[in-house]
């Protein structure tokens, strides 16, 4: 673009990339990953798209917070941990909330002939709930707590830090470990994270 015939004595652009106007001036910072001060880093507007081990000038989720030393660190990964604990224990709180708000248990009994000529009886278990009910707006709640978040567990794990993403993966797995011990293995189609 020429801006040639413009004024712009008045103005500060020293935080802006003019790159694609100049091509002889870059404002891409010298600074590794994590480096979120002004410019673009690798080309991708700031965001670091590579796993890195680092404790300086990492963005967790919001501007202002901002980690800058190994204690921070390992407050925040802390934090992730049982924030991803918390996950899976509301996970497992809303599947037993549920089981005890189950309300018109119906049994239907189907005949099935058997292999040598006799009939089998198959009972299934039919299960409702009342959708104006404290359980249910209970449900909804704590569905759009997990739905924030598993939300933010996944930002947390695209800083691509790796401390925050194994603390990340190390609480799924506490969580697991420690609320789903009485659950039978199902694959949850529902999931938000996985």
């Amino acid at each position: 673009m020429d801006h040639s015939g413009m004024n712009h004595s008045g103005m500060d652009h020293s935080g802006m990339d003019h790159s694609g106007h100049h091509p002889s001036t870059s404002t891409t910072p010298a600074g590794g990953h994590g480096d979120h001060e002004g410019g673009e880093v690798g080309g991708h507007g700031g965001m670091v798209m590579t796993f890195y081990f680092g404790y300086t000038n990492v963005e967790l989720l919001f501007t202002g917070l901002l980690i800058n030393s190994p204690g921070e660190m390992v407050g925040a990964c802390i934090g992730v941990f049982l924030l991803a604990v918390l996950y899976e224990g509301l996970k497992m709180g809303r599947e037993t909330l549920l089981r005890r708000s189950q309300v018109n248990v119906r049994y239907n009994s189907m005949p099935l002939p058997g292999a040598d000529g006799t009939i089998l009886m198959e009972t299934h278990k039919t299960v409702g709930q009342r959708m104006i009910s404290p359980a249910h707006f209970l449900q909804t709640l704590l569905h759009i707590v997990q739905v924030v978040v598993s939300y933010l567990l996944m930002l947390v794990f695209m800083t691509y830090n790796a401390y925050l993403c194994i603390a990340v993966a190390a609480g799924a797995g506490m969580g697991y470990f420690l609320f789903s011990w009485r659950k039978a293995v199902v694959v949850d189609i529902t999931e938000h994270c996985h």
